[in-house]
């Protein structure tokens, strides 16, 4: 009988934010998006947890380098239709998590705002911990 000489490669361990899945111990290179100077990042990801970061230039970045490669949030800009048909501009008034992004869009669309409308209106309550706020003013 022939003998396997091949070495066993240890099983692979991911973790999962929102719809992506990523090796527990790798590095990940972003964009600093918190100010205008775009720092590059470097974040090193060491089971699940981050280790490391470098290319940051202020405190905000590093902050953010964390959050993006631990809990990701966006806040969510679109528009609402109108009760006459035209639509108005919105966004959440915090971020929300980043997988739930096509949930939210799914009660942004099912909205129809009556007018008059201002900026600040809150058109929809606690949409996964936000508010749904105007950011136009309409039927004024």
């Amino acid at each position: 009988m022939a003998q396997l000489n091949a070495k066993r490669q240890p099983a692979k361990i991911y973790f999962r934010i929102g719809e992506r899945s990523y090796d527990y111990n790798m590095t990940r290179e972003l964009t600093c998006i918190v100010c205008p100077m775009g720092c590059s990042l470097k974040v090193e990801l060491t089971d699940g947890k981050v280790t490391a970061i470098s290319g940051n230039t202020c405190k905000r970045g590093e902050e953010y380098a964390e959050n993006e490669c631990t809990n990701p949030q966006r806040t969510v800009t679109t528009t609402i239709m109108c009760e006459d048909g035209a639509p108005i501009a919105v966004k959440t008034d915090r971020p929300v998590p980043k997988e739930k992004i096509f949930e939210v869009m799914k009660l942004v669309n099912k909205k129809v705002a009556s007018l008059p409308v201002s900026v600040g209106d809150v058109l929809l309550d606690d949409v996964f911990g936000s508010n749904i706020v105007a950011t136009a003013s309409r039927g004024e």
